[in-house]
């Protein structure tokens, strides 16, 4: 794989059921079914579901749910609870997102959960508990940041963000992100699908990429927010060997390196919208 394709293997989990899209369960099955059979199948990954939904889920899909992949959020008791059995009854179940800040919690699901499951925590971006941090890396489970949503308060700072990027980095944690990476490069935009929706700065998943990438292969933490903060374009260069941000570059190795080590996806409720705006830029 060349760079970019590096870059985009699995890069997005379809969030179709959840805002702003908010789907109702079959629109979201039928996208996500057409998107793994479509020309940019390779960037597609799970298929995002609460775990009350899974019946729904199955009715809806009939045959059809043997060929997905499922991450399914869950509270922290139903995980340790339920997941086996709906493993047994033939859901392809391979991830589970839990919101927590409670280091005993952490330990006790991943100590309950069906063996195979990556477990993705939801902490608070803003400067965790090194206790939390200690207990997701002790129990070799993985962070599920939140990077925006539907009012600009839910959307962390770029110095916020690039604090926590560089302490998973120092504790080589995986991560994965979701909420508000609609687009490759940070700018404005309408924060709903709703008429007259309150418009603001949204996050680049291209800028969280490259951040990412800087500070797993050793950078400082200032370079990274600088790097979350940028907004021109014309600040990167996408070639076949290399994406590069201004003076910083980084080969096809490096990038697959970086997806299965550290950054491992973000979550969308858009699939077409990412990738559509990178054919525009001509990164694609």
């Amino acid at each position: 794989m060349n760079a970019i394709e590096s870059l985009l293997a699995g890069l997005i989990d379809y969030a179709g059921l959840y805002p702003p899209a908010g789907l109702d369960m079959h629109p979201a099955l039928r996208n996500y079914l057409s998107y793994a059979s479509g020309k940019q199948a390779h960037t597609l990954g799970r298929f995002l579901v609460d775990i009350n939904r899974l019946p729904e889920l199955r009715q809806a899909a009939g045959d059809s749910l043997g060929g997905m992949r499922l991450s399914v959020i869950a509270p922290a008791e139903m995980a340790s609870e339920s997941l086996q059995r709906f493993l047994d009854d033939g859901f392809p179940i391979d991830a589970v997102e839990i919101k927590t800040d409670r280091p005993s919690e952490i330990e006790l699901v991943t100590q309950r959960l069906p063996a195979g499951l990556t477990a993705y925590f939801e902490v608070p971006v803003g400067f965790p508990k090194s206790e939390l941090l200690q207990a997701i890396s002790a129990a070799g489970a993985r962070i599920k940041l939140r990077m925006g949503g539907l009012f600009a308060e839910a959307f962390p700072s770029t110095q916020v963000v690039a604090s926590m990027l560089k302490a998973l980095a120092g504790r080589r944690i995986p991560f994965k992100a979701t909420a508000g990476l609609h687009h490759p490069v940070r700018s404005l935009h309408p924060l709903t699908h709703e008429p007259g929706s309150p418009v603001g700065k949204m996050h680049g998943f291209m800028n969280l990429v490259c951040a990412s990438a800087l500070l797993h292969f050793g950078g400082e933490v200032n370079d990274a927010k600088l790097l979350l903060d940028e907004e021109d374009p014309g600040a990167w260069r996408v070639t076949p060997a290399a994406i590069a941000w201004r003076s910083s570059s980084w080969s096809a190795d490096q990038l697959r390196a970086l997806r299965q080590q550290f950054f491992i996806n973000f979550g969308s409720c858009s699939f077409d919208e990412p990738l559509r705006d990178l054919e525009v830029l001509g990164w694609l």
